[in-house]
């Protein structure tokens, strides 16, 4: 519906590209019945394995401290028991009408930060049934000029990405291209933290740290 990964070719200013179908909401219904009969089998086959266990349990532990000076944010942030999401901490768009939770971490290790995705899945699912249950009918998009023009000034916005805080700062000087566009993206900050983290460590515990930080390369190196 929205052009499978790339999505930036559905959203429009006042709205989206098109409206979603029946078959799209029962797709949708389906696979979440289909991800909930898998816990069991990721369980199984992850969460309980003891070569998983060893290989993430108190490696790579981040401090709450170390998280906050880093700048660090999304699930490693709430994997060292930071309950920070913005959805509910700074609530925009539909989210202050969803009932989901936030699922936070004690040690800060590897294995927290996987145990705090894992939980999230669910969380997720939560959101999108609620989001269907209550989805609206009327027209997708608004009315809107082709052209807009910024008002003199800045402003930025966050929103909670799959990996932490996006947030764009936008400076207008009154015409319709921005006088300067930032782009904060999750990744940079995640990473930022690994100097630190790395002192001491074994090569295959570097491994299981990079993996558990879930980094998005080509979002780092713009």
């Amino acid at each position: 519906m929205t052009g499978s990964r790339l999505t930036y070719c559905y959203y429009r200013f006042g709205g989206v590209y098109q409206d979603i179908d029946d078959k799209f909401v029962e797709a949708t219904r389906a696979f979440i019945k289909r991800l909930r009969k898998r816990y069991d089998i990721y369980e199984k086959l992850v969460t309980k394995n003891i070569i998983f266990i060893k290989r993430a349990e108190n490696i790579g532990i981040i401090s709450p401290d170390m998280a906050i000076r880093y700048g660090i944010t999304g699930p490693n942030l709430r994997g060292s028991g930071i309950a920070y999401d913005i959805r509910k901490n700074e609530p925009y768009s539909v989210y202050p009408e969803f009932d989901f939770e936030v699922p936070v971490g004690e040690r800060g290790d590897c294995l927290d930060r996987y145990m705090v995705r894992v939980s999230e899945m669910e969380q997720s699912l939560r959101i999108i049934e609620q989001a269907l249950d209550t989805l609206p009918d009327g027209p997708v998009r608004s009315k809107v000029p082709k052209k807009i023009k910024l008002a003199p000034g800045d402003c930025n916005f966050a929103v909670e990405a799959a990996r932490g805080e996006l947030s764009y700062y936008l400076v207008g000087d009154g015409t319709s291209v921005p006088y300067r566009l930032k782009i904060r993206v999750p990744s940079y900050s995640n990473l930022s933290c690994l100097p630190e983290l790395g002192q001491g460590i074994l090569l295959p515990d570097l491994v299981s740290i990079m993996g558990s930080l879930d980094l998005v390369i080509p979002e780092i190196d713009r």
